[in-house]
């Protein structure tokens, strides 16, 4: 098992409310994690190249985590407790070891699958939580549960100030917590209040929604961008080359962990007519990874993000604020742009290690920085934000 990652994945939550968040290309099979290297060798994914080669950025070394884990096995003790033990004293802040089945989970995601209840969450004002959108189908909708309504805790823990993706990771659940597993969430509506059991269920992703935002003319539409799963960034260009001409669109990347690097880049050749998207190193080996020609650069652009914008969206919104294609609303997003890469240990567990770095076209470094909006708008304002995103948008051109 061998590529770089580029993806946000929630941890199972420990040691606090740690998320771990990754870049992930091509998974191959079962768990393993193919390299952008290897898709622009093989030719499936001709946008990515190399530059010559710079300094080696790893924090530890797989093969000293591997050779940790085999002699505990080998002295009848856990190797993934021993590799474990390894990246937590190397001071690698993203580095972490997974079990096989939490890997499989993450493959799934990737896939457009997961165990939730069905519940699309946002930040509202004050730290509030609230419901942004319920599944068809899925428990969330068979209980009751509303757009609107306040989530206010799940499992017992308050979700009231908490990061969106964190209350989203508790309604997800961890490795244990499979199809039929109880949760419970409290819920406000009104001046209602009640507390829901849900069982989770094992659902498919609706990674991109489209709507008209018709309220004025000329009209503008809303691309919302959960995670940039398998099919997302097609379903993006084909969003855009369907908007009728003159009509501005409103990219919401707000909330999005990452993804397929792939498809964020084939989200952001959506917009641009080649050119850069971002650089990045593999234990100091240099690449580039640019854009297809033939994207829509002429409809007014807005990005909305948030502190939930994280990896990948961060990538895409990195590309398309420098090469001034968009004008980004919202908060500083998550900070997230270093590159793991996973490595199977004796037992199945994969450990997950920083090799390198990822940079913006204009040569900004995003890890631990974030994105700094052109127009920032407060984190807990979620419908402000939006707002202040479509009167942008109008005076670019596009109708909100």
């Amino acid at each position: 098992m061998s590529g770089p990652c580029l993806f946000v994945r929630p941890r199972r939550i420990r040691r606090g409310a740690t998320l771990t968040v990754v870049f992930v290309s091509v998974l191959a099979t079962g768990a393993a994690v193919g390299s952008w290297g290897a898709e622009a060798e093989d030719g499936r994914d001709p946008a990515a190249a190399r530059i010559p080669s710079r300094s080696v950025s790893s924090t530890v070394e797989s093969a000293e985590v591997k050779a940790a884990a085999a002699e505990a096995e080998e002295d009848g003790e856990s190797g993934s407790e021993a590799a474990r033990e390894v990246v937590s004293r190397s001071g690698d802040r993203w580095g972490a070891v997974y079990s096989a089945r939490e890997y499989e989970g993450f493959r799934r995601n990737l896939d457009g699958e997961y165990v939730g209840v069905g519940i699309s969450a946002r930040a509202g004002r004050g730290g509030a939580i609230e419901v942004d959108r319920v599944q068809p189908g899925s428990p969330a909708q068979k209980a009751g549960i509303r757009a609107g309504d306040r989530l206010r805790a799940v499992d017992g823990r308050s979700a009231t100030g908490r990061p969106v993706t964190e209350v989203v990771s508790w309604l997800r659940g961890g490795a244990d917590d499979t199809v039929g597993s109880r949760v419970e969430v409290g819920l406000r509506r009104g001046e209602h209040s009640w507390r829901q059991t849900l069982r989770r269920a094992r659902l498919a992703t609706e990674p991109v929604t489209v709507d008209r935002l018709t309220d004025q003319h000329p009209a503008a539409v809303r691309i919302k961008v959960d995670a940039f799963t398998r099919g997302a960034g097609e379903r993006v260009r084909r969003a855009v080359r369907a908007i009728p001409e003159g009509e501005g669109i409103l990219l919401d990347l707000r909330g999005n962990s990452g993804g397929l690097v792939s498809e964020a880049a084939t989200t952001a050749s959506s917009f641009l007519d080649g050119g850069l998207i971002a650089t990045y190193d593999v234990r100091g080996e240099q690449r580039v990874l640019e854009a297809h020609r033939g994207g829509d650069t002429d409809s007014p652009l807005v990005v909305l993000v948030d502190g939930g914008t994280m990896s990948a969206a961060e990538m895409l919104t990195g590309a398309l604020q420098d090469r001034r294609r968009a004008v980004v609303v919202g908060s500083r997003t998550f900070g997230k742009g270093s590159v793991q890469m996973p490595s199977e240990l004796p037992d199945g567990s994969v450990a997950e290690l920083t090799v390198g770095h990822y940079r913006t076209p204009a040569g900004r470094s995003v890890d631990g920085k974030g994105i700094t909006p052109d127009l920032s708008v407060g984190d807990d304002d979620s419908r402000g934000a939006e707002t202040r995103a479509r009167t942008v948008l109008s005076g670019l051109g596009g109708g909100a």
